[in-house]
This record gives C-alpha cells, sequence and structure tokens, in this order.
C-alpha cells in the first residue's frame, strides 16, 4: 500500500521536487511572515482527503446535488463550531478566502457606488478595502482614513469627521498591517451616529479574538470577516459571520451570487481547525504568540530599528527602516536569503512605490507554533540587526543562514509527519 506521498512521487517528479523543496524551506529557515502559520497534521489531513471529491452547490440540507447526505456533516460541525469559537449570530463557512468573504459583506448590502469608509491601504488597511486597483475600489466609492503621524494610531477624530461628512454606507475596521488593538465599540459608536453598518475585517486577529485577548469584536458589528490560516491556524479559506437579520442576504450573496460548489475539502479542514481552537491549550498558544510579538518587537527597538506606533499590541510589528537607510525590498530579499522569510511592507506616509516600500512587516505566529518562545525571539531580533547592518554581504548571509538552520533543526515543523 502506497502513501499519498508515494502516489505523488510517481505520478508526478516534477511537482514532487516542488514539495519536497517546499518541505525542505519551511523546516530548515523561519517564518516571520504575519499572514502566514502552520497548520495541525489534521488539518493537512482533511485538505488531503476524499472530501476534495464531492460537489456540493448550495447548504447542508438543501443541496443541489445528490449524495451530500455524508459530506453536509462537515459543513455542520464547521458553522456550529465557529458560532461557538466567536459567539455570532450565523456564519458562512463556503468563501474561499478573505477576500471572497469581504466580497459577500459588500455585495449582500450595498449597491455600485455607494460610498464605504475604510482604512488606507497604504496605512495598514487591505486591498479589498477600497484599493483602485481591487474590485472594491472599482465597484464602490470607498472614502479612507488612516493613522497619527506622530504616533501611527488609528485617528478616531478622522474617522468620524469623514463618516459625517460622507455619510457612507458602511464603515470597515480592521487591516492587515496595523500593529495595534483596533477599539469595535469606537467604530460602532461612528457607525451609530451615521446611521452607517459596521464590518470588522478580523483576517489577521482571529486567534486573538476568538481566545479574547482582543476585546470582542462581534457585538458591536453587523459583519464579522476573516479568514482561516493566520492566528487561527487553519486552512487557507474564509468566513463570513453577521447578525441574524442578515444572514439570508449573506448566504444567498455567496451562493448563488459569488460561488459555486465549495471546497468541502477545505470545509472539513476548518471545522477541524475551529475543534482545535476550542480546546484550552489554543488559548495558551495565542498568549505566547503576544509574548513572542512583544519581546521580538522590544529587542528590535534595542537594535536601533524604528517602529511604527512604537511597537504592538498584536501578533505583528511594522519596521521603518528608513532610519538604516533601507527599502524593504532590499531587506526583504537579504533575510530570506539568510532563511529569514518576512516581506516587504509600506509604512505611513511612505514615499517609496509598493514594489520597494520603506518597511518590513514581521510576525510570530508560525515561530509560536514551531515553539520558540522568548530566547528565540532575541535571537531573530539580533539576526535581523547583522543582516541590515550588510545588506549586501553574501558571506554574511550565508553565516547567518547557517545559524538560523541549525536552530531549526532543534524545532522541527512537522516531526512526526512521514
Amino acid at each position: 500500500m502506497k502513501t499519498a506521498k508515494q502516489f505523488l512521487a510517481i505520478a508526478d517528479p516534477d511537482i514532487y521536487a516542488v514539495y519536497t523543496g517546499e518541505r525542505k524551506r519551511q523546516e530548515e529557515g523561519i517564518e516571520l511572515i504575519a499572514s502566514e502559520n502552520v497548520v495541525h497534521p489534521a488539518v493537512l489531513a482533511a485538505l488531503g482527503s476524499v472530501m476534495t471529491n464531492k460537489y456540493a452547490e448550495g447548504y447542508p440540507h438543501a443541496r443541489y446535488y445528490g449524495g451530500c447526505e455524508v459530506i453536509d456533516g462537515a459543513e455542520d460541525l464547521a458553522r456550529e463550531r465557529a458560532k461557538e469559537l466567536f459567539g455570532c449570530d450565523h456564519v458562512n463557512v463556503q468563501p474561499h478566502s478573505g477576500s471572497q468573504a469581504n466580497m459577500a459583506v459588500y455585495l449582500a448590502t450595498l449597491q455600485p457606488g455607494d460610498v464605504v469608509l475604510a482604512m488606507d491601504l497604504s496605512h495598514g488597511g487591505h486591498l479589498t478595502h477600497g484599493s483602485g486597483v481591487n474590485f472594491s475600489g472599482k465597484l464602490f466609492k470607498f472614502v479612507h482614513y488612516g493613522v497619527r503621524k506622530d504616533d501611527g494610531r488609528i485617528d478616531m477624530d478622522d474617522v468620524e469627521r469623514k463618516a459625517l461628512e460622507h455619510r457612507p454606507k458602511m464603515i470597515v475596521c480592521g487591516a492587515s498591517a496595523y500593529p495595534r488593538e483596533i477599539d469595535a465599540e469606537a467604530f460602532h459608536a461612528v457607525a451609530k451616529k451615521t446611521g452607517a453598518l459596521l464590518m470588522f475585517d478580523i483576517a489577521h486577529i482571529a486567534g486573538l479574538v476568538a481566545t479574547k485577548l482582543h476585546k470582542d469584536p462581534v457585538p458591536w458589528c453587523d459583519f464579522v470577516t476573516t479568514t482561516t490560516h493566520k492566528t487561527l491556524r487553519g486552512p487557507r479559506g474564509g468566513m463570513a459571520m453577521c447578525r441574524e437579520e442578515y444572514a439570508k442576504a449573506l448566504d444567498k450573496t455567496v451562493f448563488p451570487g459569488m460561488q459555486g460548489g465549495p471546497l468541502m475539502h477545505a470545509i472539513a479542514a476548518k471545522a477541524v481547525s475551529f475543534k482545535l481552537a476550542l480546546e484550552p491549550s489554543f488559548k495558551e498558544y495565542q498568549k505566547q504568540i503576544l509574548v513572542n510579538a512583544k519581546v521580538l518587537a522590544e529587542a528590535l527597538t534595542g537594535c536601533g530599528f524604528d517602529l511604527v506606533s512604537g511597537g504592538t499590541d498584536n501578533h505583528m510589528m511594522l519596521v521603518d527602516l528608513r532610519n538604516r537607510g533601507l527599502t524593504g525590498k532590499a531587506m526583504e530579499y537579504a533575510l530570506n536569503e539568510a532563511g529569514l522569510t518576512v516581506n516587504k511592507n509600506a509604512v505611513p506616509f511612505d514615499t517609496e512605490k509598493p514594489t520597494v516600500t520603506s518597511g518590513i512587516r514581521i510576525g510570530t505566529p508560525a515561530v509560536t507554533t514551531r515553539g520558540f518562545k522568548e530566547p528565540e525571539m532575541k535571537r531573530i531580533a539580533g539576526w535581523i540587526d547583522r543582516i541590515s547592518r550588510g545588506v549586501d554581504d553574501e558571506s554574511l548571509r550565508k553565516t547567518v543562514r547557517e545559524e538560523v538552520r541549525e536552530l531549526c533543526l532543534e524545532f522541527p515543523v512537522y516531526p512526526d509527519l512521514e
């Protein structure tokens, strides 16, 4: 009897080579991209299971295809567990990504051309929060708020001023590169004052929200959207939560409005990750994410790096490299060559192009899953500092890469996976 890996090696040696190369990269390098994590082997098992074979258009117990009486159980479990995890009235677990979860909310409640107030991408927002190159910016009229120049925090006075001036149909809070806790209650007050719907995109902080380490946004919002693969530590995918009054509109927008058959193997994997997130150990894991982020941020500051807003309240930090005379592009490349994976990222009031940027974004979910704690965070800060002082030094990059590899071998990503 052959394993799935053996079948892959025989059927497609080229893809098998990519698989083995990527497995090696993950095992021997340190993953610091804030939007990435390492899933449990049980999540991998669900993703690579026979559940990928089943077409299941529609919703449980009301499908447009026969033979769904068994697979319905996976979506039932995913929905029940998500509702328990987040305390929401209704959830749709079918969106293939966070972007599609956001699209579903917009299309369920807005008409093309409606005004939406959201965070500017260049200040930490997301493409789906109204970027001109994204569907959101093409279909709707987005007005953007940002952060204050002096402290890097969201300017709630600006939020309220723009809400009163533009009277948006919806206000969006949440971010993809903002290192501080976001106050949903404050946004709710603005939305209530202006008659706007409120959506919170918690894609990055979902694990912190689920464990109540960040204030619960669900009571204050009409809609809450998220990915399932960042701090939540599930498969790549999305979901959308809402008040009961919007449930039918949301479901109809996801199917048949946007998507056809759901990815049932991914939904099963979401259910697995939600079950794991309901265990007490998951909260301890989230606490360690926060500790690791704080220690890493403090260590980087101690090395002389300039952090946007001066630190972090969550799993990420945004490093402004302008005081080092470096670009995000150069630093990302140098660190990657040294076995430390980060992503270049714009900083507020950046003067560089989005393809270059003046900063890098760093996160702790994946390294925390791996078992790294405070001592490892300090070592990482030291490596980042050394590389920043010699980004063009190939010999230095090779030396650091070997040091990184030696540490990684002490913390295997999948020690029990064949």
